[in-house]
């Protein structure tokens, strides 16, 4: 075996080690989801003696008047809008910055980038009471309603990355075809922009969907409950709580995320090594 060889083989090693390190705590999750409360907290082995095999069936029919599957639906309900207004949103205010000069271009840009700094307690208290005195408290308006508004800088400032390392030729070509600015974006920037999108798309649906501390605050509703409010309802139902369906629940809940990721990873790979880099 030659010296390439070794260092290769060693290098598939490594990497499988890692990820094995990395999903981990995934495996265990899955497989404690079978688990009594006794071989959970009893052992620290990863395979019991003894598995439940109803937990899952049991975790989705739920405890109370609600099933899981009514928490999943106000989840999509919550999330999908908000990722697609996110990213409409996002697109026309990073093609504004990226392609046009107009007055104060400068100072707004900055602004806009000086909100990645406030943290986010600082502004918590004002939009509750902003939330409130517009009614909006105990539905999912204050997650949709911003999200069309593009307030997440991030995501602004990646698509300005990625609309600056697209050429300005291809604009000046569609303006000699006979296009306008909105048709220069519809048409030839956006397919161009397919990676962006679906990072920005991915990183809001799993920041939106696993989101706890906002959902608690705007929704007292058990009716309107997302999955991860829904997840700490089965931990308060009752004395005992039956942790396999709990954790059968939670497993339940990051298998979207998973199967979003998997089945964009190309695109989202690409985005994000593409972002920082212009033309």
């Amino acid at each position: 075996m030659t010296h390439t060889s070794s260092n290769k083989w060693l290098s598939y090693v490594l990497l499988t080690l890692l990820g094995f390190v990395m999903i981990y705590p995934l495996i265990w999750l899955f497989v404690s989801s079978f688990k009594t409360n006794q071989d959970i907290f009893g052992s620290s082995k990863l395979f019991a003696d003894t598995y439940v095999w109803d937990s899952y069936s049991l975790g989705w029919a739920g405890t109370g008047q609600y099933g899981f599957q009514h928490f999943f639906v106000n989840t999509l309900k919550m999330v999908l809008p908000t990722v697609v207004l996110t990213i409409i949103s996002s697109v026309i205010v990073a093609y504004g910055f990226s392609r046009f000069v107009f007055p104060l271009r400068t100072f707004l840009f900055s602004i806009m980038m000086a909100t990645l700094m406030l943290p986010d307690a600082t502004v918590m208290i004002p939009r509750y009471i902003l939330f409130n005195n517009l009614g909006w408290l105990d539905t999912y308006l204050p997650f949709i309603v911003p999200s069309a508004f593009a307030t997440s800088a991030f995501f602004i400032y990646m698509l300005i990355q990625f609309f600056q390392g697209l050429p300005r030729e291809l604009d000046e070509s569609a303006t000699i075809d006979g296009c306008n600015s909105f048709m220069i974006l519809i048409r030839v920037l956006l397919p161009l922009c397919k990676p962006a999108l679906f990072s920005v798309g991915i990183f809001q649906f799993i920041w939106t969907w696993n989101d706890f501390f906002n959902s608690i605050i705007y929704i007292s509703s058990v009716k309107k409950f997302t999955v991860s409010l829904g997840l700490r309802l089965s931990l308060d139902a009752s004395s005992a709580v039956s942790w396999n369906q709990v954790l059968a629940m939670s497993v339940v809940s990051v298998v979207p995320c998973i199967l979003l990721f998997f089945l964009a990873q190309k695109y989202f790979v690409e985005g994000i090594s593409t972002t920082g880099l212009k033309g």
